[in-house]
C-alpha cells in the first residue's frame, strides 16, 4: 500500500485527530482521500500531518516525525500563509528569503530521505476578507511573493507546482471572496472543494 501524506498548516489541519494521522480531518486531504480512495480501492493509506498555526520553519523542525518517518511515496505541502500572517500580528513571521531557503532545506531532506517521493507544491494563496482588509497590500504583496518562492522551489528540486491563488480570484467572479474563504484565509466547505480538485487533477497528471 502506497502512502500519501498531506502537510501544512490549518488549512490542512482542518480539526485532524492530533493522535491519528488516518483521521484527516474536514478539509481538502479528507475530499482527495475520498476521490482518489474511491477511484484506487485499497491502494493508498492517507495521513494527515498538517498542524495549525505553522510557517515553514515549523514544518522544518518536525520534519522527521511527521514525514521522514512516514516512508511516503506522495506529498502534498501547503504553507505560507502563515509566514505573511505572523508578521503582521506579532512580528514573529518568516521573510521571503528564509522562506525559500527554508522550503529548500526541506525538499532536499525528504528526497534525500524518501528516495522516489512525489511532491505535489501547493501555491499559498490569500483574497481580500475580514482577516486581511485591514492589511491587504501586505498579504496580498507578501503572500504572492511566497507564492513565487514555492513554485521556484518545486521547479529547483523537480516537483509538481500546484496554482491556487488564479483559481480562487477567478471563483471570485461567481461569488464573493467569503464565500470561498471565510476570513480571507481558511477555506468554506467550497474553498477546500477547489483545493480538493485541484490537487486532485494534478495527482492524476503526474503520479
Amino acid at each position: 500500500m502506497k502512502t500519501f501524506v498531506f502537510q501544512g498548516d490549518s488549512i490542512t489541519d482542518a480539526g485532524r485527530d492530533r493522535n491519528n494521522f488516518d483521521y484527516r480531518g474536514n478539509g481538502y486531504p479528507t475530499l482527495v482521500a475520498g476521490r482518489i480512495g474511491l477511484d484506487r480501492p485499497g491502494e493508498f493509506r492517507f495521513l494527515n500531518t498538517g498542524v495549525s498555526g505553522d510557517r515553514i520553519v515549523d514544518i522544518n523542525s518536525r520534519i522527521k516525525r511527521d514525514l521522514i518517518n512516514l516512508q511516503p511515496d506522495y506529498v502534498s505541502i501547503l504553507i505560507g500563509i502563515n509566514d505573511v500572517w505572523h508578521e503582521v500580528g506579532g512580528r514573529n513571521g518568516v521573510d521571503n528569503d528564509k522562506y525559500f531557503r527554508t522550503y529548500c532545506e526541506i525538499l532536499e531532506e525528504v528526497q534525500r530521505m524518501c528516495p522516489g517521493v512525489k511532491i505535489f507544491i501547493l501555491e499559498p494563496f490569500v483574497l481580500k476578507a475580514s482577516a486581511t482588509k485591514d492589511n491587504w497590500d501586505v498579504f496580498d504583496r507578501e503572500t504572492r511573493k511566497r507564492a513565487a518562492s514555492a513554485k521556484k522551489a518545486a521547479e529547483q528540486f523537480g516537483c509538481v507546482f500546484v496554482p491556487l491563488q488564479d483559481r480562487f480570484d477567478k471563483a471570485c467572479k461567481t461569488a464573493p471572496a467569503d464565500y470561498w474563504l471565510l476570513d480571507g484565509v481558511h477555506p468554506s466547505a467550497m474553498g477546500h472543494e477547489l483545493i480538493a480538485r485541484a490537487l486532485t487533477e494534478a495527482f492524476y497528471e503526474n503520479e
